[in-house]
């Protein structure tokens, strides 16, 4: 702290769960939970242990930085200060064990500040919010929900705020060089005031802005992008997976949920054909091209640097041009892309080691969002990720023409992209449900809250053993009913372009490639608008 002072009261513990916590001098993570725990107190570990379904038995030398975060949340809320300072408690864990964090936490009489990009976990708990914005923080005394609104509000009237100094320092400075010369003497406190906005306006800092994230869907896969047949995975007596089947088609949004170690990602590779299931078939669509995000953030290399991360990657290298990369097919200076994505010049000759988890995630999608795609594979994409990152790689997917495969623990950000949601329950058990996270809980007949509004329309997926539906809509269903009359009209009009152009009896001798391709779009507008219409009548049915 540069100046200032910091007061806690005499006797008020306070404790701090950091995202990097130090476990040197422990054997395992229990030693370093239990570490100032009083004497007949471990108890109150092993309760947190099996709520967070931390494994105090663990060796801190093999243990992952998600679980080292585990130890460190589970020694925090054992010790159970007066006041407890929380930095990103999410991250790395999966919604079971955030569900229970968040019961612990709205029951506990302790204090607590939360540091966070979850916003369902900051709207069920928060009762204020401190908003940190280029070095100055504000205040507002209600939780979570609302930011949003409230961020934009003051960013709106900032930016008139701007509008107004500007237009004022225009109206000086012209006044400056048109009259001064005739009033040196008498005004010159009026140019010194100039100086002094001009020097206001200077100084003000600007918004850092989001990344520039961007995706370029590659060349149109078939209809269907994967099908899976009464598949079956077991790593020795471990059941991950067993007869199960689902349809993936073109535009799905499909997300995997369920507890670490449930199978999640082994059910990703065996989709996409990384891993050969132990019975069963998966037979995967035509003209696919993949990306992939993974969680352990594989395709980086630690200890190199940014720049060659970059420009190493084979998929991003331009031919005799060491200082560019290709990003969605056109050659662009590493630094300039590296910009785009909130690295600064400095940061591109550093080590990727030095960079926060937030840093990594950014870089991974650099990396990804560089290349052409029809099927996004996103593993754990919001893991150390800022809200409007968040926000901004909603839009981009909203708008992604392609398939997208999304594992994670973030309940809000499956509410706004999913279209289906494939839970993996234990035991080999998996369940496909239509809609997001709140949807699926709903048709577990688990309370939830309203969700967000989903990126996209839903469409069922077909699975084994799918849950029937209850009477009425589910909240992604409403919204597909509301979306289906203007989907209608835009195909109906496209029908109507493409039957002027094929009434053209001379098209075919004139171009015969246009004639063939306007007579593919034509079967496939109406087979949409056939699909829509009925679509429409079974939802208005139900409603």
């Amino acid at each position: 702290m540069d100046r200032g002072n910091r007061t806690v009261p005499p006797g008020i513990t306070v404790g701090y769960m950091e995202q990097d916590p130090d476990l040197s001098g422990y054997a395992t993570l229990g030693d370093f939970a239990a570490s100032n725990l009083p004497e007949g107190m471990d108890y109150k570990l092993a309760v947190v242990a099996e709520g967070l379904k931390f494994n105090p038995d663990m060796a801190v030398a093999t243990a992952s930085g998600g679980e080292r975060r585990r130890a460190a949340l589970a020694k925090l809320l054992a010790e159970e200060p007066e006041l407890m300072l929380l930095d990103e408690p999410t991250n790395h864990l999966d919604i079971q064990a955030i569900e229970w964090l968040e019961a612990e936490l709205s029951q506990t009489r302790t204090a607590f500040v939360l540091i966070s990009h979850d916003r369902a976990f900051l709207r069920a708990l928060t009762r204020a919010t401190l908003w940190v914005d280029r070095g100055e923080v504000r205040r507002r005394e209600s939780g979570f929900d609302g930011f949003e609104e409230w961020r934009e509000t003051v960013w709106a009237e900032e930016d008139e705020a701007r509008h107004k100094l500007d237009r004022k320092i225009k109206a000086e400075a012209k006044w400056a060089v048109e009259g001064i010369s005739a009033r040196r003497k008498r005004n010159q406190g009026r140019v010194r005031a100039l100086q002094v906005l001009r020097a206001e306006r200077s100084s003000q800092i600007r918004r850092q802005g989001t990344a520039a994230l961007a995706l370029e869907s590659g060349p149109v896969s078939g209809k269907k992008v994967i099908e899976a047949k009464g598949i079956a995975k077991a790593f020795g007596d471990k059941v991950l997976i067993r007869d199960f089947d689902l349809r993936i088609l073109r535009g799905d949004r499909v997300a995997f949920v369920g507890p670490n170690g449930v199978g999640k990602t082994t059910l990703l590779k065996l989709l996409t054909g990384e891993l050969a299931p132990d019975t069963g078939s998966v037979s995967l669509g035509t003209n696919l091209e993949i990306a992939v995000f993974d969680q352990a953030r594989a395709r980086l290399d630690a200890e190199a640097t940014l720049w060659d991360n970059l420009t190493g990657d084979p998929l991003m290298r331009v031919s005799g041009a060491a200082d560019q990369v290709m990003v969605r097919g056109q050659p662009k200076h590493v630094v300039a892309y590296l910009k785009d994505f909130l690295f600064d010049e400095a940061q591109a000759r550093a080590p990727v080691r030095s960079l926060s988890g937030g840093e990594k995630a950014r870089l991974l999608l650099a990396k990804l969002m560089a290349q052409p795609s029809n099927l996004l594979i996103l593993d754990e994409p919001t893991n150390d990720l800022d809200v409007e990152t968040l926000d901004l790689l909603q839009d981009i997917l909203g708008d992604y023409d392609g398939t997208v495969l999304l594992v994670s623990h973030d309940r809000d950000f499956i509410d706004r992209i999913a279209t289906a949601t494939v839970a993996l329950e234990g035991q080999g058990r998996a369940t496909a449900y239509p809609g997001g996270w709140s949807d699926y809980a709903a048709q577990r007949g688990q309370p939830v809250a309203e969700p967000a509004s989903p990126a996209g329309s839903s469409r069922p997926v077909a699975a084994k053993g799918e849950a029937a539906r209850p009477s009425g809509l589910s909240f992604t269903e409403r919204k597909r009913l509301d979306d289906l009359p203007n989907q209608i009209a835009r195909l109906e009009a496209e029908i109507a372009k493409l039957a002027t152009l094929l009434a053209d009896a001379d098209l075919f001798a004139r171009d015969p490639a246009r004639f063939r391709k306007a007579s593919a779009a034509m079967a496939d507008r109406q087979a949409a608008l056939a699909e829509a219409e009925a679509s429409w009548l079974d939802l208005a049915e139900r409603a």
